[in-house]
């Protein structure tokens, strides 16, 4: 029901780029542009004042902007409300994930809830857990799903379930018969991590610093991008890792890699985070309250 025109415009000026905008929204750029000239055109004004790749707002956009705001809220207020009534779940959602919780946590998690939430529509976005946080307080997702502490205090923050983290080996290293290994026997080996930005990696870094008072660090090896890769790595005898220990199921029964303990043991939570919105769309509390019992069984 709401001006398509203005839906395009609003996310244009709250993202301040037309190419996010354009991948928030699921079109293309030339349409995203197209979408916001008509809407120019309809006051007669600039809305935008583009300059060296930069865009910002004219003060008719600022104008309009402001305007916008109260009005999909409003908007979104009076959809809910009839939902209420009726009954109705539906609408559509986009979820950012890290990457270690959308390949093993999220696919069954989300399959539940499509099972019982036919008319829900699902888009999912993954990223590590700096990216995830950062499309969150961009608005670019409506939630996201994160491995690490999120340090932004004007973000909600809602731990799911703690995930245990253990060291991998390869078959026939002389740790795989260990049933724990101590922090500082770790730091003798080849280490193979994942990037920059990665909540896998923010809490081994805190784990180890914690521990040896950042004394020490990682000898590491390889950085690699996703756990798929790390495992990957670990098995041809690149190096260790420490990993999450939901990620190696498969690798253990085939006998590829060997867990093992840490001492001291090492845990992080799964936390659902999103912006403190004054009014959230039904389906999205509907989601939440879904993904809390998930989380309770599996803990």
């Amino acid at each position: 029901m709401a001006d398509r025109r203005l839906q395009v415009f609003f996310t244009v000026a709250r993202l301040l780029s037309f190419t996010k905008a354009a991948e928030t929204l699921h079109m293309t750029q030339p349409a995203v542009t197209f979408q916001v000239r008509q809407l120019e055109e309809y006051f007669n004004t600039r809305l935008f004042d583009r300059t060296h790749n930069r865009i910002s707002l004219t003060e008719a956009g600022t104008l309009v902007y402001g305007y916008a705001d109260k009005i999909f809220e409003l908007y979104n207020e009076m959809e809910n409300m009839i939902k209420d009534m009726t009954g109705e779940i539906s609408g559509s959602l986009t979820i950012g994930a890290s990457t270690t919780i959308a390949e093993y946590m999220l696919p069954s998690l989300l399959g539940d809830f499509r099972k019982q939430y036919q008319d829900v529509v699902i888009h999912l976005k993954v990223s590590n857990t700096e990216g995830i946080v950062s499309m969150v307080e961009n608005n670019v997702i409506d939630l996201g799903v994160v491995e690490a502490p999120v340090g932004n205090k004007n973000l909600v923050v809602e731990e799911c379930r703690n995930d245990r983290l253990v060291a991998i080996v390869p078959n026939g290293h002389e740790l795989a018969s260990h049933d724990v290994v101590h922090l500082d026997e770790l730091l003798e080996y080849p280490f193979i991590c994942r990037e920059e930005g990665s909540g896998t990696r923010e809490v081994i870094e805190e784990y180890i610093c914690h521990a040896e008072g950042c004394k020490d660090g990682l000898n590491v090896a390889m950085e690699l991008g996703s756990p798929e890769a790390v495992k990957g790595a670990v098995e041809a005898s690149m190096g260790i890792s420490i990993v999450s220990e939901a990620t190696i199921a498969k690798e253990l029964k085939l006998g590829t890699l060997v867990a093992v303990e840490l001492d001291p043991p090492m845990e992080r939570p799964f936390s659902f985070v999103h912006q403190k919105q004054k009014f959230r769309v039904r389906v999205m509390d509907e989601l939440l309250q879904f993904a809390r019992g998930y989380c309770e069984e599996e803990s």
